[in-house]
């Protein structure tokens, strides 16, 4: 009689329990916000040059690293890294700094191992939280090279650590005196994008899927931050109140163009937006 082979080991799905309403309430107020500059479908398409973008820049020196004038050109996206990496694009840093991205993002897809490989990756800085800024790195690098297998997962989306994130922020009832006890690992974040995905689709968006997730976690996550009014969030995202500047500035938006060649990246893609290096 034939021995069945053990299934392979499949990655943990954490339960969330996220809050319909407050989601589409803030579908609704960012396809609001988007209309005031070239629509919803225009930030989709600046989303999807952004990851061209990466895609043509690592793809085009490989195997090697790209040439540190076109990675400073990519840090123009990543609004909570741009102010901190410039250390690592000195001459004496750069080499081993962007042998350690390559690395990241070229390694073998293993949904069980996406932790590990994050690990490993901020493991080449210092441990402090002068350095907290480089889990947001490997996420923006991994999101933007292969958005299908993984998705947004910032310190903005969910930090465990601190507690703040878009998953508090849209999680089912009041718990603002309370800890949630979710791991921000690559399940959380998959299983987040699964139930958003499932939402957009509930409310008629079936293309795009990807996109329209990060604007609504974008969304989300920019009405916090409005709300915050002086705070230290200001720091990183300081702009007008709106949350639609918010929305841009998170996504690195403020550092794309829809026309032109793809292959260089230019600040200024929507009306009213900042200058791709300045703020965050």
């Amino acid at each position: 009689m034939a021995r069945s082979l053990p299934s392979a080991p499949t990655l943990a799905r954490p339960r969330l329990d996220l809050s319909g309403p407050t989601l589409l309430a803030a579908l609704e107020r960012v396809i609001s916000g988007c209309e005031q500059s070239n629509g919803v479908e225009g930030y989709v398409e600046a989303l999807k040059l952004r990851g061209i973008v990466f895609q043509q820049t690592f793809a085009r020196a490989a195997p090697n690293p790209p040439d540190v004038k076109y990675f400073m050109k990519l840090a123009a996206f990543m609004p909570t890294v741009r102010r901190r990496i410039g250390p690592y694009l000195e001459p004496s840093a750069y080499p081993a700094f962007a042998n350690a991205c390559v690395a990241l993002i070229s390694a073998r897809h293993d949904p069980l191992a996406v932790d590990e490989r994050i690990a490993a990756f901020t493991a080449f800085f210092p441990r402090d939280n002068q350095h907290r800024w480089v889990r947001d790195l490997a996420a923006e690098l991994l999101h933007a090279v292969d958005p299908e297998r993984y998705p947004l997962m910032c310190r903005w989306i969910w930090d465990a650590k601190a507690n703040t994130g878009v998953l508090r922020e849209i999680w089912h009832g009041d718990i603002d005196r309370e800890t949630l006890h979710v791991e921000d690992g690559y399940a959380t974040f998959v299983m987040l994008r699964e139930e958003l995905s499932q939402f957009l689709a509930s409310n008629g968006i079936f293309q795009n899927v990807l996109y329209y997730v990060d604007l609504l976690c974008a969304q989300v996550y920019a009405e916090y931050v409005s709300a915050q009014g002086g705070s230290y969030l200001r720091a990183d995202f300081s702009s007008a109140d709106d949350p639609i500047h918010y929305v841009r500035r998170l996504l690195g938006l403020d550092g794309v163009r829809v026309k032109g060649d793809v292959s260089e990246p230019q600040p200024g893609l929507l009306q009213g937006n900042s200058n791709a290096t300045g703020g965050a």
